[in-house]
């Protein structure tokens, strides 16, 4: 009599090759196989990993020397890690240093911030930046760089109104996916203040290995930053059409 396998296949098993998300994991009696759990336990340990690790902003700072820019550090005014996450009110604004620091002007900031995922800004910030430059060193290779601990999205708006930006550009680690902890998030903002809200914004998600590529990203990112700079406008008020503009070459 032959025994029944251990592991019963689901049946839609052929989809996996499709997608990262975990479905058809298939079952072992009335729990999920040993293996799918030991990696759920791994992905979700990555993940936490991702949220409380620091950014190492002198490895960060000497990458950027090393692109041409000279960039600038600042902090919000979260002390510690922990304060990050539980308060994000102060992820949003300047410690008092930070705002004596940020002095002078400029057309473009790019501001580098490890937010909930530093390890993404660590892995990608620079290749994109890079990707950038490619594309139009005109524009990139003249923006001015600030690199900011314990940052949350509109910590971007009082590094763009301290420098008097006509636009920021926000590099940010995105929340960790359990397949996905090291995702890169840009955020773009015309006239950049305090206050601002999300719908003010235009966001680019997902750049990481398994997802967007930085060419693709920096192509995005670069057609939004130009269209947002002509048009005096971001946010709702700026679709997306660069895909539209790349076929229409």
């Amino acid at each position: 009599m032959a025994l029944k396998p251990l592991v019963i296949e689901n049946p839609w098993e052929a989809l996996r090759r499709h997608t990262p998300a975990r479905i058809a994991l298939g079952r072992a009696g009335p729990a999920l196989p040993t293996r799918e759990v030991l990696e759920f336990g791994l992905a979700h340990a990555r993940a936490r990993d991702a949220v409380h690790r620091a950014l190492d902003a002198d490895r960060l700072e000497r990458e950027l020397s090393a692109g041409g820019y000279a960039p600038l550090r600042v902090a919000s005014q979260a002390p510690d890690r922990a304060s990050y996450l539980t308060r994000p009110d102060l992820g949003r604004r300047l410690d008092a240093e930070s705002v004596k620091r940020l002095a002078g002007t400029a057309e473009l900031v790019v501001a580098v911030e490890d937010g909930l995922s530093a390890v993404a800004v660590q892995n990608h910030a620079v290749p994109l930046l890079t990707e950038l430059v490619r594309l139009s060193a005109a524009r990139w290779s003249r923006a001015a760089v600030v690199i900011a601990v314990n940052g949350r999205v509109a910590l971007g708006d009082a590094i763009g109104e301290r420098l008097s930006a006509r636009l920021v550009v926000v590099l940010i680690g995105e929340r960790p996916g359990l397949t996905s902890p090291d995702s890169l998030g840009v955020y773009i903002t015309h006239a950049p203040r305090v206050g601002r809200t999300d719908a003010e914004r235009n966001c680019i998600s997902n750049i990481h290995a398994r997802g967007l590529s930085y060419e693709e990203a920096a192509r995005k990112v670069d057609w939004l930053a130009a269209t947002a700079l002509a048009r005096g406008v971001s946010g709702i008020a700026l679709k997306d059409d660069s895909n539209s503009q790349q076929l229409e070459r």
